[in-house]
């Protein structure tokens, strides 16, 4: 069975036919999200370290809605427009996580990214018990 979750009050409003996460099973499947103002859904151009903060606010508040958190991430794909930000990127995700419980993860260089964000992260996390 399937399960399609959105943000309620118009959060993060969808720029395109998606919805925030999907869950199937015992996991949720969270769709990428930018550094994306989740009033307006204006992405917000800044500093990398500002455009990765709010990605993973934005992905917390996604994970909350669904009744999980960042302890249940199992693997992560990380997009960024230029690999000269990986590090600054890696210390603001890092930070999310509990040291030596970092999920799964892949990064991949992008020549863009909707919104013309510059970091897009989505997430699997495994909600059984």
């Amino acid at each position: 069975m399937l399960e399609f979750i959105n943000l309620p009050n118009g959060k993060l409003p969808p720029v395109a036919p998606y919805s925030h996460a999907v869950r199937a099973g015992d996991f949720l499947f969270v769709t990428g999200q930018l550094s994306e103002d989740p009033d307006t859904g204006t992405v917000v151009k800044s500093s990398i370290e500002e455009q990765t903060q709010q990605v993973m606010n934005n992905l917390k508040l996604v994970l909350e809605h669904a009744g999980t958190s960042f302890a249940n991430v199992v693997m992560s794909r990380i997009f960024v427009t230029d690999f000269r930000y990986y590090e600054a990127v890696n210390t603001i995700y890092a930070s999310h996580f509990t040291a030596g419980r970092y999920p799964g993860r892949t990064t991949v260089g992008v020549t863009a990214l909707a919104g013309y964000g510059d970091v897009e992260i989505d997430l699997i996390v495994y909600c059984g018990s």
